[in-house]
């Protein structure tokens, strides 16, 4: 009798399958994967932290307590850094660092519901809820890279081409030092400016991977460059070839004509949800890394919140039903993270129309999951090769 309750004296006994074994399942890797990371940053973040906060009071009998919040404990106080990384007040010091998160609080491409630039400052906010550790990807983002918060780009509220100037200079600076960036928007329109900025350091050709609800590839939209027009002139870069933009989760009813018929004149590659469906995560993941990837030297990752289901992320400015479920699109982003990238954009997280902040936390896990992705297969540092002039 398998798989059934029976009756053994006064109780009853579970038999369970005979060919079930515990150690074949990822938990249980897992598990033991974890003894093997070191722990050496977590120390070192301890002492740090009682050298600079003061010993905890006598009463404290955990003697690796401070008197003042120093570092990752408790995750309620401190100063909201990303994933309280440290804060680089001189930005020359960016390039000590493996990766390198700054923000882009700019909205001025908003076309609808603004509040985009309260977006780096809602991700920071709910980043202090994670610890640097995930136990089904197997890695410890403080033990095994180096992560700084860069601060804020100062961006122009009324003038779109001056911010993209910022933004373009800000990004080109991080990217050049040899640290990976990864950049907390904002509206899509920065888009053009932080591609542009990281275009700019290389001779080599980049492919984009992009999801999305929308396709953002329409020349002007109110005749200006707004959040729906960065591909169209990111694509015009002699080294970023349209052929090797990828958009995954493109459809409902907010993709203009106009967008479309410019990614049927660049011959992009567009897959909808309803392709994704059909196709599945690994192969759809393939494709996209085949498309991004060919004849390209690196690739930029831009993840838009609002390809994920208006109902899991309603903190954005043009929200769109028949979306990517959560951990369907984690799944996706490690999966062509897996290859490296150059840099990464999170944007349209708008704080203002969250609630909870369940948009900005499923910002922040695309985010640390994209990186775990990336220690975990070795492409750590891997974007270094393109940089001009880069030892």
């Amino acid at each position: 009798m398998k798989n059934r309750d029976v009756f053994s004296g006064n109780k009853f006994k579970r038999n369970h399958h005979p060919s079930f074994d515990k150690m074949k399942l990822d938990g249980w890797k897992a598990m033991h994967k974890e003894e093997k990371l070191p722990t050496t940053k977590w120390e070192e973040e301890k002492a740090r932290a009682l050298e600079l906060g003061l010993q905890g009071a006598d009463s404290i009998e955990d003697r690796s307590i401070p008197t003042f919040a120093r570092g990752e404990l408790p995750h309620f106080a401190g100063i909201n850094t990303f994933m309280k990384a440290p804060y680089i007040e001189d930005i020359k010091d960016v390039g000590k660092y493996d990766v390198a998160v700054l923000g882009v609080p700019f909205d001025g491409g908003t076309t609808y519901r603004p509040g985009t630039r309260f977006g780096p400052q809602g991700i920071r906010k709910i980043s202090a809820l994670y610890t640097p550790y995930n136990y089904e990807i197997g890695v410890d983002l403080r033990e095994q890279m180096s992560l700084c918060d860069a601060g804020d780009i100062f961006t122009i509220p009324a003038n779109l081409e001056k911010s993209f100037d910022q933004i373009s200079k800000g990004v080109a600076h991080v990217f050049a030092s040899g640290a990976m960036p990864i950049i907390l928007g904002g509206d899509h329109s920065i888009g053009f400016a932080t591609v542009r900025g990281i275009a700019s350091q290389t001779d080599k050709k980049i492919g984009i991977i992009h999801f999305d609800r929308h396709a953002d590839i329409q020349e002007k939209d109110l005749d200006e460059r707004m959040h729906t027009t960065p591909w169209f002139h990111a694509t015009n870069l002699p080294n970023v070839p349209a052929s090797n933009l990828v958009q995954i989760g493109i459809g409902g009813w907010q993709v203009p004509r106009d967008a479309v018929q410019e990614a049927r004149k660049r011959n992009t590659t567009i897959l909808t949800m309803n392709d994704v469906d059909q196709l599945g995560f690994e192969k759809t993941a393939e494709i996209a890394l085949e498309m991004a990837w060919k004849d390209a030297d690196a690739v930029y990752l831009s993840f838009d919140i609002d390809c994920v289901d208006a109902g899991f992320v309603p903190g954005t400015g043009w929200p769109e039903p028949g979306g990517f479920l959560p951990r369907e699109i984690l799944r996706l982003l490690q999966l062509v993270a897996k290859e490296g990238i150059c840099g990464m954009e999170v944007v349209e997280v708008s704080p203002p129309y969250d609630v909870s902040d369940i948009t900005s936390l499923m910002a922040l896990r695309a985010i640390v999951d994209v990186l775990g992705t990336v220690v975990a297969h070795g492409k750590l540092g891997s974007h270094k090769k393109i940089i001009r002039g880069f030892s």
